[in-house]
C-alpha cells in the first residue's frame, strides 16, 4: 500500500510504448539521454500554446526523428512551414549536427488526452479560476466525450490557502490496477502567484484494442461473483460466505417467559 507508480511506466510492453527509442552504446548514453532531455524542454518552451501532448524521438545512425503529437498542428508547423525549419535547426545543433526530421500528428480529440487535460486546468488555475469548477468542467466534458472514466487530482495551496491539501473528483471507471484497460496518464504544474499546483489526471479512454499478453499456463479464467468463496472451499478461510454465497439466516429470538 502506498506505493506510488507511474502509470505509462507501469504499462509499458504492454499497451504503452517509450517514448524514445533508440540504442546507444555505454559511452553515448549519457549524451544522447541529455540530449532528448534538452530537446524535450526546448519543444515544451517553444510550443508553449501548441497542446503538445507527446514528444518521441527516435534515433538512427545520423538521423533524428521527432514526433509531436498536438491538437494545434498549424501553430507548430507556422506559416509556409518555417516553424519547423527553425526547429529542425536548433534540434540538429542540439544533437552535434545529425539530420532532424520532425513529424507531426494530430489529436482530433484533446478531451480525451490526459496531458491535455491536465494542462488546461492548470492553466485554469493560472487565470484564477476556482480549482473545483475548473475539475469538473474537465470531467464533466470528458464523459461527455466518451471516456468510460477520468480522475482529477491537485495539490498544492488550493484557494490561496495557508495549509497545502488536495482534493481530487472521479467519475465512472478509472481501473489503475487492470493493465489490460487503456489508462492515459498526464500530470502538469499551474504556477500561481501564491505557490506552484500539480494537477494529475487518469483517464479511461475505453474502446481500445486489447493488447494480447502471453502467460505461462495457458489464458486465465474470467472472474465471477463468487469466484472468492468457491476458491477458498467450504473448509478454508471464509467458507461459504463469499462474495455470491448469501449469509446464514441469524436464529430466531427465544419467547419471552410468560409472567407469573
Amino acid at each position: 500500500m502506498g506505493q506510488k507508480v507511474n502509470p505509462i511506466g507501469f504499462r509499458l510492453a504492454v499497451t504503452k510504448d517509450w517514448r524514445s527509442k533508440w540504442y546507444a552504446p555505454e559511452k553515448e548514453y549519457a549524451d544522447s539521454l541529455h540530449s532528448d532531455l534538452a530537446i524535450r524542454a526546448y519543444l515544451k518552451e517553444k510550443l508553449m500554446q501548441a497542446a503538445i501532448s507527446k514528444i518521441v524521438i527516435e534515433r538512427a545512425w545520423n538521423q533524428v526523428r521527432v514526433t509531436l503529437h498536438t491538437a494545434r498542428p498549424g501553430l507548430v508547423i507556422g506559416r509556409k512551414g518555417q516553424e519547423i525549419d527553425v526547429m529542425s535547426q536548433k534540434i540538429s545543433e542540439m544533437c552535434g549536427g545529425k539530420q532532424v526530421k520532425i513529424d507531426i500528428f494530430e489529436i482530433k480529440q484533446p478531451e480525451l488526452d490526459a496531458q491535455l487535460v491536465a494542462e488546461a486546468v492548470a492553466v485554469q488555475l493560472e487565470r484564477r479560476i476556482s480549482f473545483r469548477r475548473a475539475m469538473k468542467r474537465s470531467v464533466q466534458t470528458a464523459m461527455d466525450m466518451g471516456a468510460d472514466g477520468i480522475r482529477l487530482r491537485c495539490a498544492g495551496r488550493l484557494g490561496g490557502a495557508d495549509i497545502a491539501r488536495a482534493e481530487w473528483y472521479r467519475q465512472g471507471k478509472v481501473p489503475l490496477q487492470t493493465l489490460r484497460i487503456p489508462i492515459d496518464y498526464g500530470f502538469a504544474e499551474a504556477k500561481t502567484v501564491y505557490g506552484i499546483i500539480g494537477v494529475k489526471c487518469w483517464l479511461n479512454r475505453g474502446n481500445a484494442p486489447e493488447t494480447g499478453v502471453s502467460r505461462p499456463g495457458g489464458e486465465r479464467r474470467p472472474r465471477r461473483d463468487g469466484d472468492r468463496g468457491d476458491r477458498r472451499g467450504p473448509g478454508g478461510r471464509g467458507g461459504d460466505r463469499g462474495r455470491g454465497a448469501p449469509a446464514p439466516a441469524p436464529a430466531p429470538e427465544a419467547a419471552p417467559a410468560a409472567a407469573e
